[in-house]
């Protein structure tokens, strides 16, 4: 097919976007903040960088050589996917790459006032008027999980409970209104 009748953000859509890649800039952290992150989320970045560049890409270059070295390159899906796929990868080395350059890495574990919710905690909260409680765990912001109760340092939530021990109210502000937490436990576990 002609490249007249294909618009070009359809074919060149990823080589737009590749010069930084969307995740880039989307970090997360307030600009001019560190990159705050736990032993154990460095590890899963460093990982998941070390499997990308040593795994991954080198088996695709080969699938992609080999795809190439079949001839004609248009209709070829190995080549074509291949590329697509190629670019997503170094696009995510890129911004890894990055974000394990600017990471600090801060042990929970060493903290020494450990009766006051920092970054690394996990506290124990009830809602007012609320029979259950439910744990968060303040974390950097390349290791949020929601459904393991794992949520930012900049995130709403965090920022209320931040120095709050045992026994303190705190208010979230949420768009449904104002939210009094009450602060049961502040411990300073191994995050995983």
């Amino acid at each position: 097919m002609s490249k007249a009748f294909v618009r070009d953000s359809d074919v060149d859509s990823d080589d737009a976007r590749d010069a930084d890649g969307p995740d880039a800039g989307e970090s997360g952290a307030p600009a001019g903040a560190k990159n705050y992150i736990t032993p154990a989320g460095y590890a899963r970045l460093r990982d998941e960088f070390k499997r990308l560049w040593e795994i991954e890409r080198p088996e695709l270059v080969r699938t992609i050589a080999w795809a190439a070295s079949n001839g004609d390159r248009s209709e070829n899906a190995d080549y074509i996917y291949g590329k697509r796929r190629l670019r997503e990868i170094d696009r995510r080395i890129r911004f890894l790459s990055k974000r394990l350059e600017l990471a600090e890495i801060v042990d929970p574990q060493q903290r020494d006032e450990r009766d006051r919710a920092f970054f690394g905690a996990t506290v124990t909260v009830r809602a007012a008027g609320a029979s259950g409680t439910r744990e968060i765990a303040i974390v950097g912001v390349d290791e949020v999980d929601p459904a393991r109760g794992c949520v930012s340092w900049v995130a709403p939530i965090a920022k209320a409970l931040l120095g709050a021990r045992a026994g303190d109210v705190v208010k979230l502000r949420t768009p449904a209104g104002v939210e009094e937490l009450e602060v049961v436990e502040v411990r300073y576990a191994r995050i995983d």
